[in-house]
């Protein structure tokens, strides 16, 4: 009960919530980390997965060699984002946790995107061609559309491991949620600690959420997505 107190008060102080290390400032920090590194991870995995998806062929192939990135341990990531990161010049922080990041977003976004536009009813699809569409047209106006939900799932789990992985991004001198859970394990504040790891919690949630109403949004009428 008294840790409980202890980081009740640490959220009610209004210091915590004030200045460059405040509550709001790390926020945003973490949304922004996590965020690009989401979005630098679907420019590279969707429109290969996209194109292995409609041909069908390859998908085995790139769904393994995607899940390296899954395979390997956290910090071994962030360790081999760090030393990519300083032997070109860019210093601790933001860039070896965003090289740490996009390997571990990757993964479940190529493997919903493939599965998703290999689900699509191939009837559908082989009436598309008797009607005259280009293989382009297919993809953009029927397979994506109609596996958009699924793909957004994708994203969603990329997103959620993402936020709760950025908190690393502390270990190389970085900012954000990670901060504070770093700094109060350091300092034994544990009521730091503890309010960071809450916050850090809260936030994945949020994305959870986030996503999953896009992704029934999504789904074109008629169709269903899971809660």
């Amino acid at each position: 009960m008294t840790l409980l107190g202890d980081v009740a008060r640490w959220f009610a102080d209004p210091a915590n919530w004030q200045g460059p290390h405040g509550i709001p400032v790390r926020v945003l920090e973490h949304i922004e980390l996590s965020g690009l590194a989401v979005a630098v991870a679907v420019a590279i995995a969707m429109p290969v997965a996209l194109y292995l998806g409609h041909v069908g062929r390859g998908g085995f192939i790139a769904i393994n060699v995607a899940n390296i990135g899954r395979a390997l341990p956290s910090l071994a990531l962030l360790a081999f984002g760090l030393i990519i990161a300083i032997s070109v010049g860019l210093g601790l922080g933001f860039w070896p946790t965003m090289f740490a990041l996009v390997p571990l977003a990757i993964p479940p976004i190529v493997t919903n995107t493939f599965v998703a536009v290999r689900q699509v009813d191939r009837d559908v699809v082989d009436a598309a061609r008797g009607m005259g569409l280009a293989e382009r047209q297919i993809l953009a106006r029927i397979e994506v559309p109609l596996g958009l939900p699924l793909m957004l799932d994708g994203i969603r789990t990329a997103a959620v491991n993402v936020v709760a992985t950025a908190t690393l991004g502390a270990l190389v001198a970085g900012g954000a949620l990670g901060r504070f859970i770093v700094d109060g394990f350091a300092l034994r504040e544990y009521d730091q600690l503890v309010g960071g790891a809450l916050l850090v919690a809260l936030l994945a949630i949020v994305t959870e959420i986030t996503f999953g109403a896009l992704a029934r949004a999504s789904a074109p009428r008629g169709m269903t997505v899971e809660r």
